[in-house]
């Protein structure tokens, strides 16, 4: 019999599918959440409190939960790496993000002290890094939209489909530990002009595109290409295709129909 993975944030974005596709597998899941709920294990990693309890007799420790405050990141991981060491040695997975060490935005800091806290907790790990998500870019062009100018930083982008992730993200979790495995990444490389454009397209607005030079070292990196591993273009679901299938606010509706 399976021991249990538990899954944390696995009420959200990337959470959701990979739940999904590892109860498809069989696996037995406990998601760790605040709110109670069926198959949930109640829990608050910001205060530790009932950490130790969700994990206890866990094999595998998924971390997806996340927020937008670098600082409280850090301390989410280090309350479930201090649980996950009082109730044994379980195999952790991480999702984290390509170019978190290159770009010095406050979220990628703290992502990136999370990874480290990992590497030093004496736990078996594996990490991954993926680049950013179809959702979350059609979430922020939803955003600039309702601008008569939707105005973008001028750098490149490689989005990857969140099954995507959620699927190799299964496939470490029920494996070997096996450290910083290799990125993942979309299909294809685009300016994040030609990728805006594609979503009002699909929505159905129209709107000038606008992309934009930024003073910074992050601007600089994300020219670069820091934000990209064009090596790993692992995914295959294209933007254009995750924009046809998506349930997207403002897409035009077929009245022939």
């Amino acid at each position: 019999m399976h021991t249990p993975i538990v899954v944390t944030g696995g009420t959200g974005t990337l959470g959701r599918p990979l739940v999904e596709r590892l109860r498809a597998s069989g696996q037995q899941v406990r998601v760790l959440s605040r709110r109670p709920g069926p198959e949930r294990a109640v829990a608050d990693l910001l205060t530790g409190e009932g950490v130790e309890a969700a994990v206890a007799g866990a094999g595998t420790i998924i971390h997806c939960a996340t927020t937008i405050r670098g600082a409280k990141d850090v301390r989410a991981t280090e309350n479930l790496l201090a649980a996950a060491t009082a109730a044994g040695r379980p195999h952790l997975v991480y999702i984290s993000i390509v170019g978190i060490d290159q770009l010095p935005v406050g979220y990628y800091r703290g992502k990136l002290a999370a990874e480290q806290l990992i590497e030093r907790s004496g736990l078996p790990y594996t990490i991954l890094r993926a680049t950013q998500f179809h959702d979350l870019l059609c979430t922020a062009f939803g955003m600039l939209a309702k601008l008569p100018v939707l105005v973008v930083p001028a750098i490149r982008c490689q989005p990857v489909e969140v099954g995507e992730v959620a699927t190799r993200l299964a496939e470490l979790a029920t494996g070997e530990p096996l450290g910083r495995v290799a990125d993942f990444g979309g299909p294809r490389v685009l300016p994040l002009t030609e990728l805006a454009r594609a979503y009002l397209t699909a929505t159905g607005r129209r709107r000038a595109v606008l992309g934009i030079r930024l003073p910074g070292k992050t601007f600089r990196a994300a020219t670069a290409g820091e934000n990209l591993t064009p090596d790993h273009a692992d995914g295959t679901i294209t933007f254009d295709s995750y924009l046809a299938e998506a349930p997207l606010r403002g897409r035009p509706t077929d009245r022939s129909r």
